[in-house]
């Protein structure tokens, strides 16, 4: 195969793809309709000119024979007052149009022939678009209902183009909400455990340093805990039990003495 044909076929397969795409079946329909009623508009014009064409000949028929009719009455007369001459010549007339009428007839004949023809072809072609204009409402109402179910099967399913914009959209939403909230968890846990500082505040180390020893007995206790469910060492204690703290010295030791007074203030001890 040539390149030339390859390209050929290449193109009308790609033409052909892209008129199935864009043809509409309703439309299709409709104008193959029109096309049919525009035939049968040419039909009956046919047949009103073929008639027209008939009521013509008619009259001229119609003439020819009063002529005739009023060439024999002359030519009798004629006869009457001894004037065979004139009756010769009547008669001669007269055959003359006799063979114009036989022309005439022949025509007329014809004429009404072809005119029954297309009469029977125009009644025909009407049946014939009445019923495809029955079929063509039928086909365009199961054509409507099934592209309307097939779109509302497409958005149930999710496959239509439509709803995939959407879902797309909502999986990209979701998408940075978590990245977010995931984003906002770690800079939490960053602010906590002081990797990071907040600005937004006044700083307070010691709060920042009480916070980190609270949280230390808890990691503590639960490491006993588990150790304690392995077997690897004893129960642990309640916190809000404890250890009981060493008790202060004697006020005696910890407040120094009061110095005595001098008794006498200013003067000798």
């Amino acid at each position: 195969m040539s390149v030339m044909k390859r390209m050929s076929m290449i193109f009308k397969s790609k033409a052909n793809r892209a008129l199935d795409r864009m043809e509409d079946p309703r439309e299709t329909l409709d104008y193959s309709y029109q096309r049919q009623l525009e035939m049968l508009q040419k039909v009956r014009r046919g047949v009103a000119d073929v008639a027209t064409s008939r009521k013509r000949l008619e009259l001229q028929i119609n003439q020819l024979e009063q002529q005739q009719s009023k060439l024999t009455d002359q030519g009798k007369k004629a006869l009457q007052v001894g004037r065979e001459d004139l009756a010769r010549e009547a008669l001669t007339r007269r055959s003359g149009l006799e063979g114009q009428l036989n022309d005439l007839r022949g025509q007329y004949q014809q004429l009404q022939g072809e005119e029954e023809k297309l009469t029977l072809a125009s009644q025909r072609l009407q049946a014939k678009v009445d019923s495809f204009r029955t079929r063509k409402e039928t086909i365009k109402a199961t054509y409507t209902a099934a592209e309307a179910q097939t779109k509302i099967n497409e958005a149930f399913s999710g496959i239509s183009e439509e709803m995939g914009d959407v879902g797309l959209a909502i999986q990209r939403a979701e998408e940075k909400t978590d990245t977010m909230k995931a984003r906002a968890g770690a800079i939490d846990e960053l602010l906590a455990s002081g990797a990071l500082e907040d600005f937004s505040g006044p700083k307070d180390d010691i709060q920042a340093e009480l916070d980190r020893m609270g949280s230390g007995p808890g990691v503590d206790l639960e490491l006993e805990r588990l150790k304690a469910e392995l077997g690897q060492g004893p129960a642990p204690k309640e916190l809000n039990q404890g250890t009981p703290t060493a008790q202060p010295q004697q006020q005696q030791q910890d407040t120094p003495q009061q110095a005595p007074w001098p008794n006498n203030p200013g003067g000798a001890q």
